[in-house]
């Protein structure tokens, strides 16, 4: 199979900040509780933007950094649980919005905060099949609408924001060998739809998330090296989903990776779900610390349950 490297990057967050102080305001917490359970101190929701609109900005600047027009795009996938609209799908609003080829395929893909990753292994396996070479990849949340506002142990967890990436894919290039898995969990974490008459609002267990997390996170940074037979020195960086700090800092620990070969922005933008993982490789090529040829091992985790990790390059 011809493999797929990242092109360009794109991001988009909205402009409103909401500190651990602002919460704190109309709940009962604080920015100690939130900050040290976490290591989240800000993020950023939606006031006057939507869903769309984040999307499409992402999109655009991965375009212009990636030097590719929208007619060159063979197929678009947004990874998201919380678009606009069910029906058009945000991918097809991109299309419209970006002006992309009527005769390519676009939709959304539902893997929650590993999602980003379920739609880089999808985009590689549709460019294999397509005339064209690249592929528009974007993960993108808008969870504040999402949250229950009465539950603070979860609502202070989450914010709004998308990532783009272009992709290329070619012959001579290897596969991300993506490792990929669900466990259908719902209780643990899920949101309710229709059908359940329950409010659209995101229900956490937040001690067993953790424990899956913890466990799922090394098992896929070992499988994704045992498939590439590569070695931790043979990686550039490690991106992992920024849901929590203390998830990274002991997966870090774990595995003596140096400050230098990876980043957290949770601080920063809290748990973005399908977001998070393109919102770190777009600050990482804009500021120069991935670039062409850089090797990065990407691994998520989230609502399914779903897990994932990849073995990502840059062109």
């Amino acid at each position: 199979m011809n493999g797929i490297k990242i092109k360009g990057m794109g991001r988009c967050v909205p402009a409103h900040v909401v500190t651990n102080d602002d919460l704190s305001k109309i709940m009962d917490t604080n920015d100690a509780w939130i900050s040290s359970r976490t290591g989240i101190r800000r993020r950023h929701h939606c006031e006057t933007e939507s869903h769309n609109s984040l999307c499409a900005a992402a999109a655009r600047q991965a375009l212009d950094k990636a030097g590719v027009a929208p007619e060159e795009i063979g197929a678009c996938v947004v990874a998201t649980v919380s678009p606009d609209t069910i029906v058009p799908s945000a991918a097809c609003a991109l299309q419209r919005e970006l002006g992309l080829p009527n005769d390519i395929i676009c939709f959304d893909l539902n893997a929650a905060c590993t999602g980003f990753l379920f739609a880089l292994h999808t985009m590689e396996c549709l460019l294999n099949s397509s005339p064209r070479k690249y592929g528009l990849v974007v993960g993108a949340e808008v969870l504040s609408r999402m949250v229950d506002w009465n539950d603070r142990s979860t609502c202070i967890l989450f914010g709004d924001g998308a990532g783009a990436a272009v992709v290329e894919c070619r012959q001579d290039w290897p596969s991300i060998s993506a490792v990929l898995g669900c466990h259908g969990d719902e209780h643990i974490l899920r949101i309710a739809g229709p059908g359940t008459g329950e409010p659209s609002v995101i229900q956490m267990e937040g001690t067993r998330v953790f424990k899956f997390a913890v466990e799922a996170v090394p098992w896929c940074v070992d499988q994704v090296l045992a498939r590439t037979g590569k070695t931790m020195d043979d990686v550039d960086f490690f991106v992992f989903h920024q849901a929590n700090a203390r998830i990274i800092d002991l997966v870090v620990r774990k595995y003596h990776i140096p400050p230098e070969k990876y980043y957290k922005n949770i601080a920063e933008y809290g748990n973005t779900s399908a977001a998070s993982i393109p919102l770190v490789l777009s600050e990482l090529e804009e500021a120069g610390t991935v670039g062409p040829g850089s090797r990065v091992l990407v691994v998520g985790f989230g609502g399914g349950l779903t897990w994932g990790g990849a073995l990502v390059e840059f062109a």
